[in-house]
C-alpha cells in the first residue's frame, strides 16, 4: 500500500497520433499500470488514453496539459491481498489526481494489466518494485517519490 507522486511529460514536438505520442506507463508492483500518454487533442481509446488504468479502467476526465508540460500523478494504491491458497482474498484499488484532478475514486482492480483479454489475479509477492514503462518514446520523469502507507 503507497503513497506515490510522480511528474512526467511528453516530447513539445508533436509526432505521430493515438498511441504513438509520448506512450509509456507507471507499474505499481510491476503490474498495475497508470498510462502515461499525450493526451491533449489526441484520439485514442478511451482506457487507454492518459491516466487510464490501462484496459481497465476510465479516466473520469481527461486532465492533460499541452505537449512538452511537466504533469502530475498522485497515486494511492493499496495492494491486492491473496489467501494461503493463492485466491484473492481482497482486490486492489487505486485513486488517482492527475494535475490535481481526482479522475479515479478508489476504483477496484480486476487483476495486472493485460493488453490482451481479461486481467486476473495470480498470487504474488506483497512488495514489488515500482517500474516505468519504455514504449520507445520520449518521455521524462522527474521527483518521483513513494511512500508505504501503514493498515
Amino acid at each position: 500500500d503507497v503513497q506515490l507522486h510522480v511528474e512526467w511529460r511528453t516530447p513539445s514536438i508533436v509526432t505521430g497520433g493515438g498511441q504513438d505520442r509520448g506512450n509509456s506507463g507507471v507499474y505499481l508492483m510491476s503490474r498495475y499500470e497508470v498510462q502515461v500518454l499525450d493526451s491533449y487533442e489526441n484520439r485514442t481509446y478511451s482506457n487507454g488514453q492518459a491516466g487510464s488504468i490501462y484496459k481497465q479502467h476510465i479516466p473520469l476526465v481527461n486532465a492533460s496539459r499541452a505537449p512538452g508540460a511537466w504533469q502530475t500523478y498522485d497515486i494511492i494504491f493499496m495492494a491486492p491481498r491473496f489467501h494461503v491458497d493463492g485466491a484473492i482474498a481482497q482486490p486492489a484499488t487505486m485513486t488517482v489526481l492527475h494535475n490535481g484532478v481526482l479522475i479515479h475514486n478508489h476504483v477496484t482492480l480486476r487483476g495486472p494489466t493485460t493488453y490482451i483479454g481479461e486481467p486476473t489475479y495470480q498470487a504474488h509477492e506483497s512488495k514489488l518494485p515500482l517500474t516505468l514503462q519504455d514504449h520507445g518514446n520520449l518521455v521524462s520523469f522527474r521527483n518521483i517519490w513513494i511512500r508505504e502507507l501503514q493498515n
